[in-house]
């Protein structure tokens, strides 16, 4: 689903002057007391405009209405209390809503937002807590001969104590870059929320770009996105500039305690990938990992071969290491669910101990930020 960004910024602004002119008060969306929503649109000329949401099955639309005032609307739910992401498509061309100012980037794509308040998105919300600072921060990377970004989440009182933290190195997937985690999986609202519950320790939580051919996200930088991610997903190019690169900088620049007992990392999808091989690969390294929506995926051939060497020269290292925390995670629906139930025998097979959290639903945000929110807490006991 490719966005034309010039078209929805057209969309956008005429839609908004006509309402001005005709003095027509569209409001979008609209949340009701029973969680179902209102969806309008002013736009008199459109001959079909219909809506694609997240929570809908994939591949579906709903269709909408028009008044005779010329206002397009659609009523959807009552939805679960939730994250969701949504466009119009008017006359076949996707934009995001003119009367929500809250949008998002996954990828090279953008899409309106909105939360459905309830138990199950509180921990995600922007609540009345003590909040930590979000850095976006240039670093040079020598293993790849790039200056590259990275966000560094510092938990709240981060700048006013002298106080040494725990690190996780937290992942996105395939499509995503360093925004995602703090976008899309709203990783350090998270984090605020369950450090002011008392379920989380404070942590410094690192947050990459697993690309190892971009500098940044694709808002800032020059080169054109990648191909794609299954190059970057079999090689070892990312894991080593992680290691390598990333860790010194953030161990150098901020106040860290580097032992393994206060190391963790973690991943979706490719992430969950990445995570494997680094944590496989190094097995002095981190006492805490955790793989989300990833298993041993053997469509992807060599890499898989390696990993599953990896796994057997070195789970009995990890395990005589006393790792605390192997946390695996995966939805019913997921495209990758075999492959996690071939992680989970491979692990068995070695006595390999860990956490296993099977959830409804497939390769979603809903779940990550659910994942991220049940693992964090497990850290630093």
């Amino acid at each position: 689903m490719t966005l034309q960004p010039g078209i929805v910024n057209v969309i956008n602004v005429s839609a908004q002057e006509i309402q001005r002119q005709q003095n027509v008060r569209v409001v979008s969306p609209d949340i009701k007391s029973d969680n179902s929503v209102t969806f309008s649109l002013y736009a008199p000329e459109a001959t079909n405009v219909t809506l694609n949401g997240s929570w809908m099955a994939q591949g579906t639309t709903g269709t909408f209405e028009k008044n005779s005032e010329g206002v397009w609307s659609i009523t959807v739910g009552p939805l679960e209390p939730s994250m969701y992401h949504y466009n119009l498509i008017v006359d076949g061309v996707r934009a995001i809503d003119p009367g929500n100012p809250k949008a998002q980037r996954d990828g090279v794509n953008y899409a309106s937002t909105l939360i459905i308040p309830g138990t199950g998105s509180e921990i995600f919300e922007v609540n009345n807590v003590p909040h930590g600072a979000l850095s976006k921060v240039w670093y040079n990377s020598p293993s790849l001969g790039l200056y590259r970004r990275m966000y560094i989440y510092t938990p709240p009182g981060y700048e006013e104590s002298n106080e040494k933290y725990p690190v996780l190195y937290l992942l996105h997937g395939g499509g995503g870059d360093e925004d995602a985690w703090s976008s899309l999986g709203r990783a350090n609202y998270i984090l605020d929320n369950l450090i002011a519950q008392g379920k989380a320790k404070p942590m410094i939580v690192v947050m990459t770009n697993g690309n190892s051919d971009q500098t940044a996200a694709i808002t800032d930088r020059k080169l054109a996105p990648t191909a794609g991610a299954m190059n970057t997903m079999a090689s070892n190019v990312f894991p080593n500039s992680l290691i390598n690169d990333v860790m010194p900088y953030i161990e150098k620049n901020y106040r860290t305690i580097n032992n393994k007992e206060n190391r963790a990392i973690a991943g979706l999808s490719m992430g969950g990938l990445q995570t494997q091989i680094i944590s496989a690969n190094n097995p002095g390294l981190f006492d805490y990992m955790g793989v989300f929506s990833m298993g041993i995926q053997m469509e992807l051939g060599e890499v898989t071969t390696n990993l599953i060497k990896s796994y057997d020269e070195n789970l009995d290292k990890v395990k005589r290491n006393n790792y605390k925390l192997f946390y695996i995670a995966v939805g019913v629906e997921d495209f990758v669910y075999e492959g996690v139930k071939l992680l989970r025998e491979k692990l068995d097979e070695h006595d390999f101990k860990y956490i296993y959290n099977e959830s409804s639903g497939g390769h979603t945000w809903a779940n990550w930020r659910n994942y991220l929110s049940d693992f964090a807490p497990r850290l630093f006991k």
